[in-house]
């Protein structure tokens, strides 16, 4: 690894920690000619997943994309970074199971919607009506009902709506 203050070679590994879901490896390094320390992470390279658009084009999975989307859903709401990133890289592992090299738009949407209705109701209705491009108030009306009929998976999670 190349010393970002100095640019030797040389280096040695002081510290390595397993990430708590085991796809990462952070390792502190020092430099062995400047002393300079740094954090590097090591990761697992998958395959690159290319998204079917649904004109028909296809174009490289982008993460950070993903994660856009997931953070504009949650904004102002009670949601942790490090929880949208778990999110993000749940369904990218879950692309990958699948063993594709291609996946339509269409999957990772749904899965966005699955993983953002565990995460918050809020942010599950205000991506759902982006996705499925609501345009007058009854559609909101419906998805939040078929949301308050749905069995909620976290027991802890307030009430979208007080009787």
């Amino acid at each position: 690894m190349r010393c970002i203050q100095c640019g030797s070679l040389e280096d040695k590994v002081i510290d390595s920690r397993m990430s708590k879901d085991g796809t990462t490896t952070r390792r502190r390094r020092e430099c062995l000619k400047c002393n300079y320390r740094y954090t590097t992470y090591e990761q697992i390279e998958r395959t690159e997943l290319r998204v079917v658009k649904r004109d028909g084009t296809r174009q490289t999975l982008n993460r950070e994309k993903l994660l856009r989307g997931l953070v504009k859903a949650c904004e102002k709401r009670p949601v942790s970074m490090a929880r949208l990133d778990r999110a993000v890289e749940e369904i990218l592992a879950e692309l990958h199971k699948d063993h594709l090299s291609e996946c339509p738009s269409k999957i990772i949407g749904v899965k966005v919607m699955d993983k953002l209705h565990d995460i918050d109701p809020v942010a599950y209705v205000r991506y759902v009506s982006v996705y499925r491009q609501f345009e007058d108030v009854g559609e909101f009306i419906r998805e939040i009902q078929k949301l308050e009929n749905r069995s909620h998976s976290n027991a802890l999670q307030r009430p979208l709506f007080k009787d």
